[in-house]
């Protein structure tokens, strides 16, 4: 990333401000602007997420905020309400009262003398999701979004649920939430009174994952937060950006088809991480691009941004599997409008393990199929956020315990851009059952790529909303849905498609083992192919990511981050473990030392569904001097086919000292998943 450090106006920040609410309560901010806002006001920029100004995601504030104040803007940084140096205690994702709060944030910038009375938020992950629910209340002063990696639809393309099926990273994301509300705001901001913030936190945040798993189909809660509910209800301009390594890019596409407003879309190869500091690359200049999108909606500029095409994706090349790329080969292409009216489905029939031409004759058989549990092991997880060793890897282990039909070899490359959807006559012999597919590219050596999968919880075939019990025998039809993806498979490659009952632990296993029967004579798979387009040759090319220097930082303890799969033949064990340590640095402007650890371990013996189980294990560290401060939380879910059983523990320390301890033991029913 090239760094800038001569910007158009010389930029004024102000650490620390306390934002009022109309409760009385307070929050925090981080404030960059040009010095001469006072007498040239200016728009305002927000981001309003939970991670913690103070060191969370100091480095690239540093990097991103600066830059756009350096442009002429007023670039405000808000702690949620219970997060960093902000008053209160915070329960849960996306509640009303954060959303209030986040109005009442807007009406306070566009009284301040320096800005100019245009507002727009940005945000990825959090603070993508809020930026779309605030912008669907319509706060007056809110003129545009940026939303990068986050979804319209809570409960159906979110962290928590795919197709009905409970996903692992429910665990995992719970327990990042679980550390980081446990932390203490830092008592050089607020003085003394931070222990006592810090003991509300800590006694009253609550365990996330037991609410969360209290509504396992789609429900009023999951409805409160998707904008998908009332589209309609969004008015203002909206960039919606995300990555094809990421968990939210199918939300780009539905964004672009059912927003009335101005809308445009950006899908790269990037993982959960802002496009000009994200890997795989290639990164792009995105600050650049987010100034033309607010030159042109907060300051009336004719940037050209609007001129060009609604939707711009990176077409992937084929690329042999591994679990982490520094680059992915590609190219840029475009789309006028999404649907894309070029676009057409290709449907492929199943034959005895093959896909074959849509109108050829294929001889019809009852397949069956009951995947071991260990399908899944090398899947990586529903959200890349470090860009590896999170990612699929050969698909070849995988495709042992699946049903696999593939084309024979291409002899022309075939380029896809959109949703893979399969539509399959299976029956099973439970009352509930999973079915996981996965498309991969078959190489000419046999290496096997993973293009993109989709996961269907059967008792949710109608909806989710009201789930319904397999009839054990009966035939049903089904769809499932692939993500949207972009990508060429060169000639000589192969299609694959890939069925198989288990994909754990990416996807939380049925309640009892289940067989399936798939009819391939009444099943298919529609294919999007896009044909070459000549003008995905003349797009304008996003330039070098630029960013302004990032805040001195030293490190103490390296990071290290590991995927290790434990087989125990002689047990006949599986156990994948994942090794998340971020290691210990120093902000030396504020002499805060940071550290951050997490393991995870999910592990099954045999077939056996009731011995699956996860846990989770991390570790958090702040000090300054003679205030030091440590977090441990332990989670462990495992299942019986009736029930989710939840046992967690929460520590905290000043210095040697315990000072809290709360544990946790929920048995939670399961709802036909």
């Amino acid at each position: 990333m090239k760094t800038v450090t001569e910007l158009p106006f010389a930029v004024e920040e102000l650490e620390n401000i306390w934002i009022p609410m109309a409760d009385g309560a307070r929050l925090a901010a981080r404030i960059w602007m040009p010095e001469n806002a006072r007498s040239t006001p200016v728009p305002g920029i927000i981001e309003y997420i939970p991670y913690r100004k103070r060191f969370g995601t100091a480095g690239r504030d540093t990097i991103s905020h600066p830059f756009m104040a350096g442009h002429g803007y007023a670039c405000v940084r808000v702690d949620l309400r219970g997060s960093g140096e902000s008053d209160g205690v915070l329960t849960d994702e996306y509640l009303p009262q954060e959303l209030d709060d986040g109005c009442e944030v807007i009406r306070w910038l566009v009284e301040q003398p320096w800005c100019d009375g245009n507002v727009g938020m940005m945000g990825i992950s959090w603070g993508g999701f809020n930026g779309l629910q605030i912008a669907a209340m319509r706060p007056p002063a809110l003129k545009a979004v940026i939303s990068l990696c986050s979804t319209d639809d809570r409960y159906a393309d979110d962290v928590h649920h795919m197709g009905g099926c409970m996903l692992g990273d429910n665990l995992s994301w719970s327990s990042v939430m679980f550390d980081y509300n446990a932390l203490p705001p830092d008592p050089a901001l607020v003085g003394e009174r931070w222990r006592d913030m810090w003991l509300a936190r800590l006694e009253g945040s609550g365990l996330w994952l037991a609410q969360w798993l209290h509504h396992q189909r789609r429900d009023a809660y999951w409805k409160h937060g998707s904008i998908c509910e009332d589209f309609d209800a969004v008015r203002c301009p909206v960039y919606a950006i995300s990555g094809w390594a990421d968990g939210y890019s199918n939300a780009v596409f539905r964004l672009l088809a059912n927003l009335p407003g101005p809308c445009k879309g950006l899908i790269g190869p990037w993982s959960h991480a802002y496009p000009h500091i994200a890997q795989p690359g290639p990164a792009i200049d995105f600050l650049g691009e987010a100034l033309r999108w607010w030159d042109y909606w907060l300051k009336d500029i004719d940037t050209g941004i609007m001129a060009e095409p609604a939707l711009r994706v990176w077409m992937q090349d084929s690329v042999p599997p591994t679990t982490s790329y520094v680059e992915r080969p590609g190219r840029w292409v475009a789309e006028p409008a999404w649907p894309s009216p070029t676009i057409e489905p290709r449907r492929y029939a199943l034959s005895h393990h093959h896909l074959v031409p849509e109108g050829t004759k294929v001889p019809a058989h009852e397949l069956k199929l009951q995947s071991p549990l260990t399908v899944g092991l090398f899947a990586g997880k529903w959200c890349s956020y470090a860009a590896g060793p999170d990612l699929a890897h050969d698909q070849r282990r995988e495709d042992g315990g699946a049903l696999v039909f593939q084309t024979s070899p291409l002899y022309e490359d075939v380029e896809i851009m959109g949703p893979v959807v399969a539509e399959l006559t299976v029956s099973a012999d439970k009352p509930v059952a999973l079915l996981a597919l996965r498309l991969s590219d078959v190489q000419p050596d046999d290496k096997v790529t993973r293009v993109t999968y989709g996961l269907l919880n059967l008792t949710h075939r109608v909806g989710s909303a009201e789930p319904e019990p397999l009839e054990p025998g009966k035939r049903y039809c089904v769809r499932v849905t692939l993500n949207d993806v972009a990508h060429r498979f060169p000639r000589g490659h192969r299609l694959r498609l890939s069925v198989s009952t288990s994909y754990w632990p990416l996807a939380w296993p049925s309640p009892e083992p289940v067989q399936i029967t798939l009819y391939n004579a009444e099943s298919g798979i529609l294919v999007p192919v896009r044909p070459p387009r000549a003008e995905d040759q003349t797009l304008r090319p996003f330039g070098e990511p630029r960013g302004t220097p990032p805040p001195a930082m030293r490190t103490v303890q390296a990071p290290r981050r590991n995927w290790l799969v434990h087989m125990d033949l002689a047990e006949d064990t599986a156990l994948l473990e994942v090794i998340d340590d971020a290691g210990t640095y120093v902000l030396e402007d504020i002499g805060l030392e940071v550290s951050q650890s997490a393991r995870e371990w999910y592990s099954s013996v045999a077939d056996d569904v009731n011995t699956v189980r996860g846990e989770t294990l991390r570790k958090r560290s702040l000090g300054r001097g003679d205030w030091q401060i440590h977090i441990e939380t332990r989670t462990v879910v495992t299942s019986t086919p009736t029930h989710f059983h939840i046992v967690a523990a929460l520590d905290a320390y000043e210095g040697d000292k315990r000072i809290f301890s709360q544990n946790w033991d929920e048995r939670i029913a399961r709802d036909l998943v």
